[in-house]
């Protein structure tokens, strides 16, 4: 196997609130290589979004801080690298779609304006022709009319417009590696098609590697090559696509599958997973899902599992049993 071209190894993060601090990513390591999907899965409040904030450098300082781990891409480690180095790393080289467009696009300046800017402050151009860039990259992204849009305003596009204009300014510099964090939240479903076709085609004809966070079950077994199962603000599974859809492991991953509907047909109420994440302040010392699991021993609530490899995939449970149906 090619070597990667990011790993991340015991990342930890903490946010500080009313003087105490709380881990909300715990230890995680993951590798990312070249032209991959990794899907990256879990309810929300498991640590998602702010796993990808850390190794892009963007987690809201001072509340939150990395607390150890690294993140190495190539022969450096971001988590040590100065602010204005970690600047040059954004865009250039490892780019995000956050899940909010409208509030990640500066509603003062025009989306040419804000497009043109990134490219100036990455490459040495003229005005004109980071204009000119900045007008290819929304038309390899087929958006509508591109011309009329550099004019425009965010608030004047709607939501797969904005998406679309996310996509075409993180991937405008040709970056190795994309963050996609729900990258069609809040969109309607054939929005939502219109948008993950056009992001999957850029990254197949780029050759660039993704990492796809979403709760959407249904598109990571369609595209992704290999998924890391998020819970708590740590990975308890990560396996090749076919592996972990077929042969499921740990209970949380188990029940994450269960819970996806599978006809319009199928009768009955939807499988659900009792309660919810623990909040961070409040993870039991055990197994964090033990309050949540039908299989948990004693142990589980008293020992916290490792991540241990075993052939391809990697699992943190104690007391993995084959799936049932529900």
């Amino acid at each position: 196997m090619a070597s990667p071209l990011l790993s991340v190894r015991d990342l930890t993060t903490v946010i500080r609130t009313e003087g105490i601090e709380f881990e909300v990513v715990r230890g995680v390591s993951f590798d990312m290589y070249p032209n991959e999907i990794l899907g990256l899965v879990g309810e929300s409040g498991c640590g998602k979004t702010m796993t990808a904030l850390s190794v892009m450098g963007l987690i809201p300082s001072p509340a939150a801080r990395i607390a150890g781990g690294e993140v190495r891409f190539g022969d450096r480690d971001l988590v040590s690298l100065p602010e204005r180095e970690m600047r040059e790393v954004r865009g250039d080289d490892i780019s995000m779609i956050f899940q909010d467009p409208l509030t990640s696009l500066d509603p003062m300046f025009s989306i040419g304006h804000l497009l043109t800017e990134v490219i100036r402050r990455h490459r040495s151009v003229s005005r004109p022709e980071a204009e000119a860039m900045a007008l290819q990259a929304l038309a390899e992204v087929e958006l509508p009319d591109p011309e009329t849009r550099m004019s425009q305003y965010p608030h004047q596009l709607s939501g797969g417009m904005r998406q679309r204009v996310m996509i075409a300014m993180a991937l405008m510099l040709d970056p190795d590696i994309l963050i996609a964090d729900e990258p069609t939240t809040a969109l309607d479903v054939t929005v939502q098609a219109q948008i993950l076709d056009r992001l999957l085609g850029q990254q197949r004809r780029r050759g660039m590697s993704m990492l796809l966070i979403t709760h959407d079950l249904g598109v990571v077994a369609a595209v992704a090559d290999r998924v890391a199962v998020m819970y708590s603000g740590e990975i308890v599974e990560q396996a090749p696509v076919g592996q972990l859809f077929s042969d499921p492991q740990h209970p949380y991953t188990q029940g994450l599958l269960r819970a996806v509907p599978q006809t319009r047909h199928q009768r009955g109420a939807l499988h659900t997973i009792p309660g919810r994440v623990p909040p961070p302040q409040f993870v039991p010392p055990g197994c964090p899902f033990s309050p949540r699991c039908s299989q948990a021993l004693v142990r589980c609530w008293e020992e916290h599992p490792e991540l241990v490899p075993d052939d391809g995939r990697h699992l943190r449970c104690f007391n993995p049993r084959p799936l049932t149906p529900a």
